[in-house]
């Protein structure tokens, strides 16, 4: 029997992400590019402790005041092939294609997540606009196709998740870490009828106490 040849079309789809949560902590990042998109990445990342190193012949002040600090490493030249070694993560804020498509390059053929600003063809990854309460973070993504409707999105459900709600997280974890150290782990449907909207209240009004009480008491119950 001949063999067959099967050619497998490509389509112009979106591709489909896989929304996730990184642990960062002590991870070695780099970030290609030294404006103002670029300090906004490397603020995010020192935000949840990673290891970052800036790779720019220019800077903004804010990106030199770090360096200065020391909270990040400073590369004072453009990127060059092999720049990738040793990070995990790379994130690409330049306005220059070449340089972007080169990075993503390297990426793919390294094993690094790539995400390059506002080119979605060029990245392993994108980042979300993301409302945050606390320990609470509440994520808003569009596949790439259009970040202006994320953060439209994001800005509307910051006036549902008002700031009583960061209070909320921080009782809950703190409640289930106790429920944990006694052997106690109530099921979801509990929790759900647990969580009720008259803690947020109490809380809002330094209740909170009694919040505790209240969460408390109906977990207990089932």
């Amino acid at each position: 029997m001949p063999a067959v040849k099967m050619r497998i079309a490509k389509t112009s789809r979106q591709p489909a992400y896989y929304p996730v949560f990184l642990q960062l902590t002590d991870r070695p990042c780099l970030v290609v590019g030294g404006g103002a998109v670029a300090e906004r990445k490397v603020e995010g990342l020192l935000r949840v402790g990673a290891r970052v190193t800036v790779l720019s012949p220019i800077l903004t002040d804010r990106l030199r005041a770090w360096v200065a600090d020391g909270r990040v490493s400073h590369v004072a030249r453009r990127y060059r092939p092999g720049d990738l070694l040793g990070f995990q993560l790379a994130f690409v804020a330049t306005d220059d294609v070449a340089v972007t498509a080169a990075v993503a390059d390297e990426g793919r053929a390294r094993g690094v997540w790539v995400n390059a600003a506002d080119d979605p063809a060029h990245c392993d990854f994108i980042l979300p606009s993301v409302l945050t309460r606390g320990e609470l973070t509440v994520a808003v993504g569009t596949g790439g196709s259009s970040p202006a409707l994320s953060r439209a999105i994001r800005e509307e459900l910051e006036g549902y998740f008002t700031p009583d709600y960061a209070a909320l997280a921080a009782l809950v974890s703190e409640v289930r870490r106790e429920l944990r150290g006694r052997a106690r782990a109530p099921g979801g449907e509990t929790w759900r009828r647990a969580l009720r909207g008259d803690l947020r209240r109490l809380l809002a009004r330094g209740r909170r106490d009694e919040a505790k009480r209240r969460l408390v008491k109906r977990l207990a119950s089932g």
